[in-house]
């Protein structure tokens, strides 16, 4: 017998049997097989028989080399023989079944989808059709098809679409043959066109005629059928051929059937089939209509709620979540516009720019909602379908021209022009002649900070107040009228704070406010009320308990221990008698006083709460003007806090021009914050709690008679904040500065949805908030939804938590903001958001962040925030206790560089050290120190940035040695506050001419964007007289990542992620722009070098890091970005960040500056450079290699919930890593004041 022409797999006999038979069945392709059909047939039964029997002859067809399959597929297709296509057929089924889908991948790259489309189409016209082979070639190309990604296309061209068809709709009985008939199907569908014209030959019905009611036979036949018809309601022309054919009730039916009979939860993949379908139809407008009309919601709230004990049906759970949520009617937010409810009329609008298409909308226009939802494809990716788009197209925003790359000097302004600006440079021509280096201070170098304070006071002509949470008779204090403070969008006149029918009550100047420290003084003391504010204290009191209470104010260390009559005064209360027009209060003591760590406090008395503290917040007895006095324990947070003077702050906050022109402090503000010594883990997920609140949110619509609905708090209504108070809910306010809640309505008992307050000039940003709560109940949770967020994701889904100020607890001696809150998460909302505020497109929603918190003290004041506040007076505050730290040794000069639109000061810092002496050598040495340009704040959410900004400015000013030699290497310019508008007036991102400052850079308008504009000439005069500095910082917060990290600007890096060609000497370029982000890798726990990039990207052209890198030509231009929420790498790992560890960054950049400083080949100061080098130098471990981590967008990046963040964080070396910053951090705590006062 001659040899077969088969190829063979090296080390198989070539005359094995299968090959041999194969061989033959080689040679009688073509007009033989149809000749000796007979032997055709033997051929193949024996083939079948060996591979059905024997696994090596399987192995030897589909070997690497072998010819096998090429021979089986031509075979089948000269085969016009039944039997013989029949056992060709099984031999494939036998081949194919095995092999984990390689064999089947083989057998497409052969082309044997196209040979079995030809042998069903040949078939197909035999009257009748073999039925036993209809049904080996279905459950053959069931098998391949969804490895084939052309099979839809092939089956199209082929005309087999409508065969399987035809042979479903004439078999409808034959349980045998429709299984694999369906399961193709169900591939075809895969391909939208065939999904499409399948539903036009009648597919749709069809599938409906097979689905059944509950039934214990053929369940795997209607689980394949549900599918198919799942797949083909993917197409919109299809599901609205299932709504017009009345099928979304028989699906309701069906689906309820089955709940219902399948007890044992045996068949849950048909229920879920069922839903899916449910699903696709209502991705059309018409589809949800429907679904509406036919009880849908109900239906599927209701068993879904009967579903939720079985943690393994959680699959219906969530399908049936996602068809309800899509379906709910969208509503409107509760607003009269979503501009923001303040206006501030610019000294001119930009042609084309957003605040003139903001306001040259056609009168009438409604821009909170569309007239209609035209959209009829609802969003049916994940919540983060916007997050996806990014990640698509991430590298189109790459820069990829080289010479806009390479950063070249421009400065494009006559040096006429910026000579201006080198009044703010006076150290570089300072020559120190008049200064005396004995004495202790010099005029040369006073610092000008009272500027801030001089100017800004004489500027304030209203009265500021801070009101208590109480009602007194207008008669307890003078209600100055400041009803045209208030201006919003609609142009109503909002009401005064000092208005008596305001929950508030009456004002009070802000001037009269003082606390008193001196026995001599007879004012009464102050009362910080419960509300958060303070309240003057108009009551007499008689002259002995004056005098006791003066003289505890003047002894504020010593323990005061009050008699037994004392105490049982402060139960009973003392009656009231009229004095000079105004209740006499008798006071009640404090036992004792209250100590924080060791600290005296400072005691505050006051009257008008009575024997409960706080009660003028809602309950009863408020306004009697009989009630009891009392004398608090209040810790001296300035004692605790070197930069905080509460009585300082006050000042400041007079001369602060706002534009709602607030006339009340928050507590918060006026207190301080005192760091809390333990750490705030990240908040753990509890399973399934994003869908428990989603399902009460669905519980609006099942249960409408269960909704108060009532507007609580409205910024845009006179009546602002709501009077009537019957202690059925919580009472709101957040008109101080910095504050944002534009509306707070009760939606049942103890629920609210909170609306925020868009940016001034704006219509969106909403994510910074701060507000003041009060009235509630102990022992009550409260559930807060913040429903018109913008961005796809949040770290609140992550572990942050928002911040919580309790008025009550800091009475109590513990004054800080702590992490509260839980079942914290974020999702979209019902709420619609117009296409004037998304951008021009339709169907977008908004965005919900809720938590529940509960309440430790009856009717405490609390306050909100989205992250730790730090206001433009504050800043003005610690400006001015700098001057405290300054000593003889220090340079520090203050300036205002610029005016903002509102008026407002913007701070300019210079430290360094003072010369030596005025000595020729020593005054150059001054001039020639690099200079150091640091930022922060030019986005007035990224509270962060202040937090770090402030650590910084500590470290500079203090007395450590290594502070010492870091203001002997450098000149430091420091803008700390870039936007002081927008940070007043509770904006998010922008500033008043409601654009984004940081992306101003390139051309800022002096009138628009003062600030930006004036600090870029600073950079330009310093380039012009080639002082460029060694680093620009700009200090941001990030809200979507965790840890602290950078962004940089590199030539190579961006290159390498694009296809651009580029030569060698294109891609040279100075590495240092590494050295200083791999510095503080080694040193600050938070810091990831990981997530740094140093891509520069088209979008960013405008923004600080890049103009700077580009025009003023400093390699080492960075934005460095703090997280809101925490960290995932280092000691700090799983904790939630908090202002210890935000100021320490602040710090911990500074000594990463020194060891630039080594690094660069500066000044080398010995003793101290050795004490840094022993510190950080010799013991870092090596920082990983990892790739660059390109982000799309520097401060708001696109983020995905699947991210790992420690991934590039090289978490395996973090042992190493946190003994060296242990070490890091004692040197700190032995060299930083700050460190240390917190510490205490």
């Amino acid at each position: 017998m001659n040899k077969p022409k088969m190829a063979t797999e090296k080390g198989v006999p070539s005359n094995s049997r299968v090959t041999m038979l194969l061989g033959q069945l080689e040679r009688m392709n073509g007009e033989a097989m149809g000749r000796d059909v007979e032997m055709a047939r033997q051929l193949t039964t024996k083939i079948l028989h060996l591979i059905q029997t024997q696994e090596k002859s399987g192995k030897e067809v589909m070997s690497k080399g072998s010819t096998g399959m090429e021979v089986i597929l031509a075979s089948l297709e000269s085969s016009r023989d039944v039997q013989t296509s029949l056992n060709i057929l099984c031999i494939l089924t036998e081949l194919l079944t095995v092999g984990r889908g390689r064999r089947v991948g083989v057998f497409v790259s052969k082309g044997g989808t196209g040979i079995l489309f030809q042998v069903l189409i040949i078939s197909s016209k035999e009257l009748p059709p073999s039925e036993e082979l209809m049904l080996q070639l279905h459950s053959l190309l069931a098998k391949v098809g969804p490895k084939d990604r052309k099979f839809g296309v092939k089956a199209r061209l082929s005309g087999a679409l409508n065969i399987t068809t035809n042979i479903i709709k004439q078999n409808l009985q034959n349980t045998k043959l429709l299984l694999p008939c369906l399961q193709v199907l169900r591939v075809y569908c895969t391909n939208s066109v065939n999904a499409i014209s399948l539903g036009k030959n009648g597919a749709v019905e069809l599938m409906f005629k097979i689905v059944a009611p509950y039934s214990k036979k053929n369940t795997s036949l209607l689980k394949v059928a549900l599918d198919a018809l799942g797949a083909l309601l993917k197409s919109k022309t299809n599901a609205r051929r299932a709504v017009d054919g009345g099928h979304i009730p028989v699906l309701l039916t069906l689906y309820m059937d089955w709940h219902r009979n399948d007890t044992r939860h045996r068949h849950m993949l048909i229920r879920k089939g069922l839903l899916v379908c449910l699903r696709n139809i209502t991705n059309i407008k018409l589809g949800r209509k429907a679904f509406i009309e036919a009880d849908g919601m109900r239906i599927l709230y209701n068993s879904s709620t009967e579903c939720l004990p079985v943690r393994t049906l959680d699959p219906l759970i969530n399908t049936s979540s996602l068809i309800m949520r899509k379906c709910f009617p969208k509503n409107r937010l509760p607003l009269p516009t979503i501009k923001s409810a303040f206006h501030f009329q610019l000294p001119h609008v930009p042609a084309g720019g957003p605040v003139e298409q903001l306001y040259s909308q056609p009168p009438g226009v409604d821009d909170v909602a569309d007239e209609s939802d035209d959209n009829e494809e609802a969003d049916t990716d994940t919540e983060n379908d916007e997050d996806d788009k990014d990640c698509c197209a991430l590298n189109d925003d790459i820069e990829t021209d080289l010479d806009k790359l390479h950063p070249k000097r421009i400065i494009n302004r006559p040096f006429e022009e910026l000579r201006f600006y080198e009044r703010f440079f006076s150290e570089l021509s300072e020559d120190f002649q008049g200064y005396n280096f004995d004495c202790s201070k010099s005029t040369s170098t006073t610092s000008s900070s009272t500027s801030l304070q001089s100017t800004a006071s004489s500027r304030s002509t209203r009265p500021i107040v801070v009101p208590t949470a109480a009602a007194p008779a207008p008669k307890h204090a003078p209600i100055p009228n400041s009803h045209e403070d208030y201006s919003s969008v609609k142009g109503h006149a909002q009401s005064s704070p000092s208005d008596p029918t305001s929950t508030h009550g009456a004002p009070l100047e802000l001037d009269a406010i003082h606390l008193s420290k001196d026995k001599d003084k007879k004012e009464d003391p102050n009362i910080p009320t419960p509300d958060g504010h303070l309240h003057l204290s108009s009551f007499s009191r008689s002259p002995s308990e004056g005098d006791v209470i003066e003289k505890e104010l003047t002894h504020p260390f010593e323990s005061v221990s009050l008699d037994d009559e004392g105490v049982l005064n402060s139960e009973e209360g003392s009656e009231g008698v009229k004095h000079g027009g105004s209740p006499l209060n008798t006071m009640r003591h404090i036992h004792s006083p209250l100590l924080l760590g060791g600290i005296p406090t400072r005691r505050v008395g006051g009257g008008g709460g009575g024997s409960n503290w706080g009660s003028d917040c809602g309950s009863e007895g408020a306004d009697d003007e009989g009630g009891e006095g009392a004398v608090l324990e209040v810790p001296d947070t300035a004692l605790l806090l070197p930069l905080h003077d509460p009585d300082l702050y006050v000042e400041m906050v007079k001369g602060t021009r706002s534009v709602p022109q607030y006339a009340e402090v928050a507590y918060p503000d006026y207190f301080g914050h005192v760091a809390p010594t333990f750490s705030e883990p990240l908040l753990e997920r509890l399973y399934g709690v994003q869908r428990s609140k989603i399902f009460q949110d669905i519980e609006r619509l099942i249960h409408p008679n269960d909704i108060v609905d009532k507007k609580v708090y409205d910024l845009d209504i006179p009546s602002c904040p709501v009077t009537e108070d019957n202690g059925e809910f919580l009472k709101f306010n957040s008109q101080f500065e910095s504050g944002n809640l534009r509306k707070a309505v009760q939606v049942r008992k103890n629920e609210y949805d909170l609306v925020l307050n868009a940016d001034i000039n704006s219509n969106h940003y909403h994510q910074w908030f701060y507000f003041e709560v009060s009235g509630m109940r102990v022992g009550t949770t409260y559930r807060f939804n913040i429903i018109n967020c913008e961005k796809s994701n949040s770290q609140f889904n992550y572990g942050m938590q928002v911040l919580m100020y309790s008025v009550q607890e800091a009475i109590n001696g513990r004054p800080r903001w702590v992490r509260t809150g839980t079942d914290i998460c974020y999702y979209k909302n019902h709420f619609a958001r117009s296409s004037i505020a998304a951008g021009g497109q339709k169907g977008k929603s908004y965005y919900t962040m809720t938590f529940s918190t509960s309440f430790s003290h009856k009717d405490d004041v609390c306050y909100f925030a989205y992250h730790y506040p730090y206001t433009y007076s504050t800043l003005k505050m610690h400006l001015s206790k700098l001057e405290d730290l300054r000593t003889p040794q220090i340079y520090l000069r203050q300036d205002i560089l610029c005016e903002t639109l509102m008026g407002n000061g913007c701070p300019l810092l210079t430290i360094t050290a003072m010369p030596e002496s005025n000595s020729n050598d020593h005054i150059c040495q001054f001039r020639n120190r690099p200079l150091i340009f640091l930022s922060a704040r030019v986005h007035p959410g990224e509270t962060n940035a202040s937090w770090v900004m402030k650590g910084t400015l500590e470290f500079l000013m203090g007395t450590s040695p290594l502070a010492v030699s870091l203001r002997e290497a450098y000149i430091f310019k420091i803008v700390p506050m870039l936007n002081p508008d927008g940070v007043i007036n509770g904006n998010h991102r922008c500033s008043l001419s409601g654009e984004d400052l940081n992306r101003q850079w390139l051309t800022p308008n002096p009138e628009l964007h003062p600030t930006i504009y004036h600090t870029k000439s600073l950079l330009q005069y310093l380039a012009y007289i080639q002082k460029a500095p060694l680093v620009f910082c700009d200090y941001h917060g990030h809200s979507r990542k965790k840890n602290v990290f950078m962004y940089g600007c590199s030539v190579k890096e961006t290159v390498w992620q694009t296809n651009i060609s580029a030569t060698s000497s294109d891609l040279q370029e100075d590495l240092g722009y590494r050295t200083l982000p791999k510095i503080l890798s080694q040193i600050a726990p938070a810091f990831s070098m990981g997530s740094c990039s140093f891509v520069v990207e088209r979008s960013k052209e405008s923004t600080a890091r890049v103009v700077v890198w580009r025009e003023i030509g400093v390699k080492r231009s960075y934005t460095m970005e703090s997280t809101l929420c925490g960290c995932d790498q280092g000691k700090y790992k799983g904790l939630q960040i908090g202002t210890r560890e935000l100021e320490e960054m602040g710090a911990q950049f500074c000594m990463s500056l020194l060891r630039l400083k080594r690094l660069t080949g500066l000044r080398n100061h010995h003793h101290l450079l050795d004490l840094e080098t022993d510190v950080i130098g010799t013991h870092v471990k090596t920082v990983s290699s990892c790739s660059t981590t390109y982000v799309l967008d520097e401060d708001e990046p696109s983020f995905l919930e699947a991210i790992d963040y420690s991934a590039e964080s090289n978490d395996e070396d973090g042992e190493p890593e946190s003994e060296l910053v242990g070490e890091v951090n004692e040197s700190l705590d032995q060299l930083s004041d700050s460190e240390t006062n917190h510490r205490d």
